[in-house]
């Protein structure tokens, strides 16, 4: 409705045009009103020519200028008379929605009809969760013969990578830099008459360390030792260059055992190799065959070497720093892979561990797929 002669007879604000402007579409907002700012501008285009005295001219100008929806020439009324004429401004009652959320968990199991009477008209929120994350938390010795089947599905899927070290062999290099290849100079050189325009030069090409997994297979082991075992497979058939070994009382060496794509057989092959599976503990004795056999000749030179044991051992723990000392002096690097470390108020005192542990560069638990995941990524490290 337009304003009487009454009301536009009320004298304007000493103000300026731009900043009155402004406060008018800012109030139109906070009503809720969507004012581009194009609408604005012709607005303010407008009161040049008609100025801001007449309020009645302003009140038409505003309503051909900045609504759009015969909806919203209500609500503009309201905050004309409020902001330009300063009469009190009309309440506006606003509903209060209050909006209903149906939420559901999706288990994966779609067998099962919901039943829609008991959900809400408003909108639905779905909560998933994956079995495989709370799985890959869990402790080996805590899962069930089908959660350790699902763990070891889980294992299957994970590519490891070591690292890398210079080879003896020689590559083309991409910078300038390293052993002048004479031969490709010379053959580039005869493009341009002669004159050796570029140099070219060789480089020593990478190759990935040598991995050796030695598994501790004692009774100690025993309710970790099958998914340990399977980690191992995987990472037997899943690159060149890893050897295994399972020790006891005596060492055995697993590699050609584990050789096979088919975890089953390579398991059931694995165990007929050893003769003390689940049997007594003897590391030191264990990893001084490794080193008099394998690893001081030339295995573990340079190598990644990976010990997962408990570390409880009945031999003499001297005999047990002796070893790990050698065996630290020729590799890369030694992992202790410990699935008690993952205990509530562990320490490593058992007389093997204790023993071992200076000699360690990495000391990590093993106890669920998680922790055989970062396994994966302190070998590639």
């Amino acid at each position: 409705m337009a304003p009487t002669e009454a009301q536009a007879a009320r004298p304007a604000e000493h103000a300026t045009v731009d900043r009155i402007v402004a406060g008018f579409v800012t109030a139109l907002r906070s009503a809720g009103l969507d004012v581009p700012v194009g609408s604005a501008i012709a607005f303010r285009r407008s009161l040049d020519a008609l100025g801001v005295d007449d309020r009645s001219a302003v009140f038409w100008a505003g309503r051909a200028t900045l609504l759009h929806r015969p909806e919203d020439h209500e609500l503009y009324d309201m905050v004309f008379a409020s902001y330009w004429l300063r009469d009190a401004p009309v309440p506006v009652a606003v509903e209060e929605v209050v909006e209903q959320v149906t939420l559901l968990l999706d288990d994966g199991d779609d067998s099962g009809p919901r039943d829609d009477a008991e959900m809400s008209e408003g909108p639905t929120v779905t909560l998933r969760y994956s079995p495989q994350e709370v799985l890959g938390d869990k402790d080996f010795a805590d899962c069930t013969v089908e959660e350790l089947a699902e763990a070891h599905h889980m294992m299957a899927a994970m590519r490891l990578a070591t690292a890398v070290r210079p080879s003896r062999r020689l590559v083309r290099s991409k910078r300038q830099r390293g052993v002048p290849d004479l031969r490709r100079t010379v053959r580039s050189s005869l493009q341009a008459h002669g004159e050796p325009m570029r140099r070219w030069f060789h480089e020593p090409a990478r190759q990935p360390r040598r991995l050796v997994l030695l598994l501790d297979v004692s009774g100690s082991m025993e309710s970790y030792v099958r998914a340990l075992l399977r980690f191992v497979h995987v990472a037997v058939v899943g690159r060149r260059r890893v050897e295994a070994f399972a020790m006891g009382t005596r060492l055995s060496r697993l590699t050609r055992e584990l050789g096979s794509r088919d975890p089953d057989r390579a398991f059931r092959a694995a165990t007929a190799a050893v003769d003390d599976w689940s049997g007594g503990t003897r590391l030191g004795s264990s990893m001084r065959a490794f080193n008099d056999e394998w690893g001081v000749r030339g295995m573990a030179r340079g190598a990644v070497v990976v010990i997962l044991s408990d570390g409880w051992d009945r031999g003499e723990p001297e005999e047990m720093a002796e070893q790990m000392a050698r065996l630290h002096r020729v590799a890369h690097r030694v992992v202790w892979v410990n699935p008690l470390k993952a205990s509530p108020g562990y320490a490593p005192l058992a007389q093997g561990m204790a023993a071992a542990l200076p000699y360690v560069d990495e000391f990590i638990e093993g106890h669920s797929v998680n922790s055989l995941q970062e396994l994966g990524r302190v070998i590639a490290a």
